[in-house]
């Protein structure tokens, strides 16, 4: 069974040296949200992962979820149920939510880091708390004052649940295909009937209620995207004075037999008339799907993230212990049968890949986290603009890049093992196949790109590309005379200007022919994420080098950093020729000549 323990040395110096937090946090009028109380809580997070969470992981990808037919019942695994109330009594479901209702009110950065270790724990449990922060998001922006006040402080407490239910048997990401109807009843609320499928923690036996925020069509709806409104709709009926009803016409058809998060419920959910109230204005429920899906996105790359951490946790170790043959420039430990295989070149580089995805994943996602706090809280209206562009602009590359690089370390991971890898009782196939959904739920990669380039981008004219290539900047002009950092400083320009030019000649050529934004999406995506990764890097390692550190801390930064430049970053060369390779390769061979 894999292990996990929380590497609360990283987080720290990420908030705190690297980005700045605790000041950050007063300034944003965060009062409670001092180092002291931080720390606390990421060190008794990291106790709930480790003895209560971690333990379940492999449980629960054993036993699974099960349904009964007869009833439309779906019970979680072995111990779910009794970590799912502790983690209600001790408050963790309202960390960040306002205190307005219920919350505690912290930063969203410090949730950030609650949520890694969650997921490196165990992804399939944290999937059921996952979107009730999603559906309190969209309560909280586009729903009335009752509806906030009857739903959001059950959801807060965590004694009721959220979903998002937008997928439909034949509409996954063209949502304006979707048929569910929403009909007018006489007291103000409307009757759902349809059919959603793909729905995570759809149904459990966690809570007394689940609480479904449901697109569908009301009866003189237009056609597409633009006729499609929101409803809230308890699995419990629930009254505007916040009583609690008879069981809603709302129940689970069946849940999925998965490739992995197989303690994760995912569900079809079967509307049949059931009662929901409008959420937000007719058939302008798409603001408040993409308010969910913008916070489900940042989430599911904290994910990938998490489990690419656990991933490189257990492969360390095992490298460490893994006796195998000897060093090529002669034996490391004369005293042993063979060295141990962490002192081969192949297996340092796929660790050292591990270690310089993770540790400059957790800097570009705890800083998006913090933009969110920015971007909600500062007294400046600009800055606050800035940080929203920047949020906008990062949070496809956080979900994307992430869960690809997670797909990635995993797989590392198991070969590191060997034929051991491949073996159940050792636990790492288990975090590769949790791992290959994070590139799919939430839009997938492919829906990512296409949000980053054709939206971000040549929609809203990169707006928070403009704040991103402001702060690599800045950062180069700060360390320009810094001999520390000199040798991350100039290839940093270099692939700023380079994508800058990049994105310039895509948008020239998508003027004259749309294909060519489909065509260069995904790799301008991954360019995207590794120019950043490079930037947070940079970063931390002039961060650590001013630091007072004298351990093998700092060391440990510059090494990895000097790898990352070396070894991951020329990848962009690859992605680089595919955008300038344009849409004809893709496009040019007809449909019916594939098998040809």
């Amino acid at each position: 069974m894999s292990q996990y323990k929380a590497p609360l040395r990283d987080m720290r110096f990420v908030l705190f040296d690297l980005l700045g937090a605790e000041s950050e946090f007063q300034r944003l009028g965060f009062a409670d949200a001092s180092r002291e109380l931080v720390d606390a809580v990421l060190d008794e997070s990291a106790r709930f992962s480790e003895e209560v969470l971690a333990p379940l992981n492999e449980v629960g990808d054993r036993e699974g979820c099960t349904f009964d037919q007869a009833t439309g019942d779906v019970t979680t695994p072995t111990g779910f149920k009794e970590a799912y109330s502790q983690y209600v009594d001790g408050g963790w479901t309202g960390l960040v939510a306002s205190t307005e209702f219920g919350g505690q009110g912290l930063p969203q950065a410090v949730g950030f880091a609650q949520k890694e270790m969650i997921d490196a724990a165990n992804l399939a449990w944290g999937n059921f708390p996952l979107l009730s922060h999603g559906a309190t998001e969209a309560l909280v922006h586009h729903g009335e004052d009752w509806q906030r006040e009857v739903f959001l402080k059950p959801l807060v407490e965590g004694r009721w649940t959220g979903t998002m239910c937008l997928t439909e048997p034949h509409c996954g990401t063209d949502l304006g295909l979707l048929k569910t109807r929403a009909e007018p009843n006489d007291d103000g609320s409307y009757a759902i009937t349809g059919t959603k499928i793909f729905i995570t923690a759809g149904e459990h036996d966690l809570t007394e209620n689940i609480v479904h925020l449901v697109l569908a069509r009301l009866p003189d709806s237009p056609a597409g995207s633009k006729g499609i409104s929101l409803f809230v709709v308890p699995k419990l009926r629930v009254g505007r004075d916040g009583s609690m009803g008879e069981p809603n016409q709302v129940r689970c058809g069946s849940i999925e037999h998965k490739m992995g998060i197989h303690g994760s419920a995912t569900c079809v959910i079967n509307f049949d008339g059931a009662q929901g109230y409008l959420v937000g204005q007719p058939n302008k429920g798409m603001s408040g799907m993409f308010t969910m899906m913008n916070a489900a996105r940042l989430a599911v790359g904290l994910q990938g993230l998490g489990l690419s951490d656990r991933a490189y946790q257990n492969a360390l170790a095992y490298a460490r212990e893994r006796l195998q043959m000897r060093s090529l420039s002669g034996p490391k430990f004369p005293d042993k049968p063979a060295d141990p295989i962490i002192v081969h070149p192949d297996v340092r580089r796929m660790l050292l890949t591990c270690k310089a995805l993770v540790e400059g994943g957790r800097a570009m996602s705890y800083h998006a986290g913090l933009q969110i706090d920015v971007a909600h809280n500062s007294p400046d209206e600009a800055q606050r603009k800035q940080a929203d562009d920047l949020v906008g602009f990062i949070t496809p590359i956080v979900k994307a890049c992430l869960t690809e690089w997670g797909v990635e370390c995993t797989y590392h991971a198991v070969q590191c093992y060997g034929g051991h890898g491949y073996i159940a009782e050792n636990g790492v196939e288990q975090l590769a196949r949790d791992a290959r959904i994070t590139t799919l739920y939430e839009g997938t990669s492919g829906i990512q790109a296409i949000d980053l380039l054709g939206r971000k981008i040549l929609q809203l004219q990169g707006a928070g590309f403009k704040v991103m290539l402001g702060m690599v900047q800045q950062l180069c002009t700060e360390h320009a005379d810094n001999p520390e950092v000199a040798e991350f400083i100039a290839p940093l320009q270099k692939h700023a200007a380079q994508w800058q030019q990049l994105t310039m000649e895509v948008v020239d050529k998508a003027s004259r022919d749309p294909e060519e934004i489909g065509a260069a999406a995904y790799d301008y995506l991954m360019y995207s994420g590794y120019v950043a990764l490079a930037y947070w890097w940079a970063r931390s390692v002039a961060v650590s080098e001013a630091g007072s550190s004298s351990d093998g801390f700092k060391a440990g930064k510059r090494e990895t950093a000097k790898f990352y430049f070396a070894r991951i970053l020329p990848r962009t060369l690859t992605h680089a020729a595919a955008i300038r390779s344009g849409s004809a390769s893709l496009m040019t061979l007809d449909a019916e000549q594939f098998d040809a």
